[in-house]
C-alpha cells in the first residue's frame, strides 16, 4: 500500500471513529476515559495524526459497541507484510517522531543501512528465499530512511556497540561502505552517532536493541527488540525507565569525535582487507 493511500485509509479510520463517537453521544475526553487514553489522543486518532495501538482499537470497539470494526481496520492498515508483525507499528511511529534515540548492540540500525548491508542481513536470516523477496525487504528498509531526508526530519541519536563496527556483514567492501556512510552522516551532522566500546564492559542494556521516540503533541514511547520479537512500550513509568537506560548508555559511550574516529578507522581496516582487492 503506497504511503498516500495508507494515509487516506487512516483518515477514513479517524473520520469513522469521530462519527461513531458522536453517534454514541461521547466527547473525546469521555471516550478517552473509557479506553484509558487522553481525550487529546482520541483527537489525534480522529485527525489521523497518530495511530492507535491494537489494544486501544479493541477497547474503542468495546466502548462504542462497534462489533470489532476498528480492530479489523487496524489489522488491515498495520499489516504491511514487508515488516515483521511486531515492527509494523514502529515504522508508522517513526514517521511521526520529532526525536529518535536508538541503541544498536549487534547490527547497524535500519535507518542507517546501505542496500548491500541490508541485503546481507536479509539473506543471512533467510538463505532460501527468492531474489524478489530480498528486494522487497531491502526496498522497504531503505524507504524508512526517507524520514531522515525530509525538511521536518527528526533528531536522530544513535549509539552503536563496537560489535557493530567489527563484524564484516556482506564482506569487507560492503562493510567499509556501510561504516563510511555512517561516518559521513555523523560528520555532516545529519545524525548524532556515538560508539560504546568493548572497553566499557557490562552496560545498561545487555538484552537487545532499544529505541525511544518523542512526538510533538503526544507522550514518548519506547521499543525494545530481541531476536524474532519486539515490544512497544507506552506506559509512562516503563518509558521513563527505558530513558534512564539510554542515558546510562550515552554516559558510557565515547565522545562523538572519538566515536567518528573509531568508525572511520574500522572502515579503513576493511578497505585494506586483502579480500577486497
Amino acid at each position: 500500500m503506497a504511503n498516500a493511500s495508507r494515509q487516506a485509509a487512516w483518515e477514513f479510520f479517524g473520520a469513522e471513529l469521530k462519527r461513531r463517537r458522536e453517534d454514541a453521544g461521547l466527547t473525546q475526553v469521555e471516550l478517552g476515559a473509557r479506553v484509558f487514553v487522553s481525550g487529546g489522543y482520541i483527537g489525534q486518532f480522529e485527525q489521523a495524526i497518530r495511530k492507535p495501538q491494537l489494544d486501544v482499537a479493541q477497547r474503542i470497539d468495546e466502548a462504542l459497541q462497534t462489533d470489532g470494526i476498528f480492530e479489523r481496520m487496524w489489522r488491515r492498515l498495520i499489516n504491511d507484510q514487508r515488516y515483521a508483525d511486531y515492527f509494523a507499528e514502529v515504522v508508522e511511529l517513526e514517521r511521526l517522531a520529532t526525536k529518535i534515540c536508538e541503541f544498536a548492540p549487534t547490527v547497524v540500525p535500519g535507518l542507517l543501512q546501505t542496500s548491500a548491508y541490508a541485503e546481507a542481513i536479509t539473506l543471512a536470516a533467510n538463505p532460501f528465499v527468492t531474489d524478489e523477496y530480498v528486494e522487497e525487504k531491502v526496498t522497504a528498509r531503505l524507504e524508512r530512511q526517507h524520514i531522515l531526508k525530509d525538511a521536518t526530519r527528526p533528531e536522530y541519536w544513535v549509539i552503536l556497540h563496537e560489535n557493530v563496527l567489527r563484524v564484516p556483514v556482506g564482506g569487507p567492501a560492503a562493510m567499509a561502505e556501510q561504516l563510511e556512510r555512517i561516518a559521513r552522516l555523523g560528520r555532516e551532522r545529519d545524525v548524532w552517532v556515538t560508539v560504546l566500546p568493548y572497553a566499557a564492559g557490562a552496560h545498561a542494556s545487555m538484552g537487545g536493541s532499544l529505541k525511544l521516540m518523542d512526538f510533538e503533541d503526544a507522550p514518548p514511547v519506547a521499543y525494545t527488540e530481541t531476536e524474532y520479537s519486539g515490544t512497544l512500550i507506552d506506559d509512562p513509568a516503563m518509558v521513563k525507565r527505558t530513558q534512564r537506560t539510554y542515558d546510562l548508555l550515552r554516559g558510557t559511550a565515547l565522545s562523538p569525535a572519538a566515536s567518528l574516529a573509531l568508525i572511520e578507522s574500522a572502515a579503513e581496516d576493511f578497505r585494506r582487507c586483502p579480500s577486497t582487492t
